[in-house]
């Protein structure tokens, strides 16, 4: 949590407050958190070709647009709202992690700004995508196999809960998720995961009301 790498590009980052996050790495201002790219494709015929060519195709037939909405943006608002978690998102699986809708704290808060993109393997959305159904994570550190993850060693989140995009057709678009530096009770486990089934719900059903081309 501690290690915040710098860039000669950009002023120096503000000293962080006492809280569970840093504030945001400087290397990149446009995009937010600088979160290394390993596996990411290069398009629709680099890794995962046939996946991403066939959600591209899904995304133009709809008339969905890849590019941040206002919508999407208070969608996810909203679910991280009603969930009391300080991230939410509406992200589509593209060459990279592509949010389309976010909700975070204040640039002014001391916690870390993200950007709308990251890398196609990191985070926790990838095993949504691979499970196709929603992963509630009340506590990343209870389980070894969710605990090992860039976004925890680099930003400090304890919780996360996450649901799939899921056409009709049976195409899976991405995610809707929120994550949060404080663990939730297990007790609360249910709750939050239906949150974000509900919302991942609103987000298809907008989605399949836009315009067919």
């Amino acid at each position: 949590m501690s290690q915040q790498p710098s860039d000669p590009r950009h002023a120096p980052p503000i000293t962080p407050a006492a809280m569970s996050l840093p504030r945001r790495d400087s290397r990149d201002t446009t995009r937010g958190l600088y979160l290394p790219s390993a596996t990411a494709a290069t398009g629709p015929q680099g890794q995962q070709a046939p996946e991403l060519a066939q959600r591209y195709e899904l995304l133009e037939r709809l008339g969905v647009s890849t590019v941040a909405s206002e919508d999407f943006d208070e969608l996810a608002c909203d679910m991280a709202t009603r969930a009391g978690f300080l991230y939410g998102f509406v992200n589509l699986f593209l060459e990279e992690q592509t949010f389309v809708g976010l909700h975070q704290p204040p640039a002014d808060s001391g916690y870390v700004i993200v950007g709308r993109t990251m890398s196609r393997d990191h985070g926790w959305c990838p095993e949504v995508m691979a499970r196709r159904k929603a992963l509630p994570l009340h506590d990343v550190h209870a389980s070894p196999r969710f605990s090992g993850n860039h976004v925890v060693d680099a930003v400090g989140i304890r919780s996360y809960f996450g649901a799939p995009l899921i056409h009709d057709s049976g195409t899976v678009l991405g995610t809707v998720c929120v994550i949060d530096p404080e663990k939730r009770p297990l007790s609360q486990a249910r709750r939050l995961r239906d949150i974000v089934i509900n919302a991942g719900a609103q987000v298809m059903d907008h989605i399949t009301r836009a315009p067919v081309r």
